[in-house]
């Protein structure tokens, strides 16, 4: 998989220039760069040596999903929030939570540092904030993207979820921690 610098389009067209848009002097020099305030692009200011106007240009990293056909397509949320919600029919999920859960899909794969990623690497990174929002959709999605084939596999998924879930579960405050081994008093 290529770094976010070198995508497909890089490795087949070479490094872009960026021309002055005044002048389309070929040889700009950055004096300022900033990431925006939610990371998701870089601001540059530019200088033209040749006509000495400043310009500023926005950087953004264009995630693109290889298919398994080989097929590259832009990265879309809105595609993300329609799978996910074929697994959340009937479920109580809100709009918004699909909303949430696909940007946070979004910005686990940005943080990656690819622009090209395999349409599988999101499929995974679907399944940990699906688990989190509801069970029975995280089984539904699973299924088809885990091409379950049998009741087994349904099972063995209910049993991670289950053993998760006793992991993450913290005893009540109110009992005190050896009352649920003892024995009673009256007998």
């Amino acid at each position: 998989m290529a770094p976010w610098y070198l995508t497909w389009e890089t490795r087949r067209l070479g490094p872009r220039i960026m021309h002055c848009p005044f002048c389309r002097h070929g040889d700009t020099k950055v004096s300022d760069s900033r990431a925006t305030e939610d990371g998701s692009a870089i601001r540059r200011r530019r200088a033209c040596p040749m006509c000495e106007r400043k310009f500023t240009t926005v950087e953004q990293i264009v995630l693109s999903v290889v298919k398994r056909s080989g097929v590259v397509e832009a990265f879309s949320r809105e595609k993300v929030v329609r799978g996910v919600s074929k697994a959340c029919k009937g479920r109580p999920v809100s709009p918004a939570q699909l909303a949430s859960l696909a940007q946070r899909v979004e910005e686990s794969l940005r943080a990656s540092g690819y622009a090209e990623i395999p349409s599988e690497k999101i499929g995974v990174a679907i399944l940990g904030p699906l688990e989190e929002l509801d069970a029975v959709a995280y089984l539904r999605f699973a299924s088809v993207y885990k091409n379950y084939d049998s009741v087994d596999d349904f099972q063995r998924e209910i049993d991670a979820l289950r053993l998760t879930a006793m992991e993450t579960s913290v005893p009540s405050r109110d009992v005190p921690v050896g009352a649920l081994s003892q024995e009673p008093l009256i007998g």
